[in-house]
C-alpha cells in the first residue's frame, strides 16, 4: 500500500511539474544569465587610526538565475570592481591607494510586471566580499546582507535590458552599486 501511495504521489507531483513547465515555457525560460557593468559609489569607514574614503569606481558582473513560481527567482551574483581609496591619518598627508573587490551573493528576487515588457523587481540575499588594498595591507573577507531594486525591459523574446541599485550591509570603502546590463533567457 505504501508503494502505491508513494508512486501516486510521485506521479501527481511529476505531472504538476510538467504542467508548470508547459505553462511557463509560453512566457519565458526558467534559466537566465545577466552580464552587467557596474558603478560603485564609495563609502567612508574607520580602519584603526585611519579613515578610509572610497572614491567612485567601476567593474563588471554576472548573474545566473532560475525562475521559481509566481514572480520569484533565485540568483547567484558575482562582481569584480576597483576604486581608489584615500587614507587619512591625523598628522600625515592623505594618500591614494588602489582597492579591488570580488563579491559573491545568493539572492531571492521578486519581479512584478507593471506593463507589457516592463518588470520591476526587488531582491534580498546573502553576500560574501573579498576586499584587497595591498598598499595598506588589507585583505579582508566579509559577509552580510544585500538589498536591491531595479527594472527590466524586454527587447526581444530572449533579451532584456536592466538597471539595478544594490545596498550592502558590509562596512567598507566600496559602498553601494549601480548596475546596467543585458539579460539572456535560455
Amino acid at each position: 500500500m505504501k508503494k502505491i501511495l508513494l508512486t501516486l504521489t510521485l506521479a501527481l507531483f511529476g505531472a504538476q511539474l510538467f504542467a508548470n513547465d508547459m505553462h511557463h515555457e509560453n512566457k519565458e525560460s526558467r534559466y537566465y544569465a545577466v552580464v552587467k557593468a557596474l558603478y560603485i559609489v564609495g563609502d567612508t569607514v574607520n580602519h584603526g587610526e585611519a579613515t578610509l574614503v572610497g572614491d567612485d569606481g567601476y567593474g563588471i558582473g554576472i548573474d545566473l538565475g532560475y525562475r521559481l513560481q509566481k514572480g520569484f527567482s533565485l540568483e547567484y551574483d558575482f562582481s569584480y570592481s576597483t576604486n581608489t581609496v584615500t587614507e587619512h591619518v591625523e598628522g600625515e598627508e592623505p594618500r591614494d591607494v588602489d582597492a579591488t573587490y570580488m563579491t559573491h551573493a545568493i539572492d531571492l528576487v521578486y519581479g512584478y510586471e507593471v506593463m507589457h515588457k516592463l518588470e520591476l523587481f526587488a531582491k534580498v540575499g546573502y553576500e560574501y566580499e573579498i576586499e584587497k588594498i595591498d598598499d595598506l595591507g588589507i585583505d579582508n573577507d566579509s559577509d552580510g546582507a544585500v538589498f536591491g531594486a531595479g527594472a527590466e525591459y524586454e527587447l526581444q523574446e530572449n533579451f532584456k535590458v536592466l538597471g539595478e541599485y544594490e545596498h550592502s550591509t558590509i562596512d567598507g570603502p566600496r559602498g553601494d552599486s549601480i548596475y546596467c546590463g543585458v539579460m539572456y533567457n535560455f
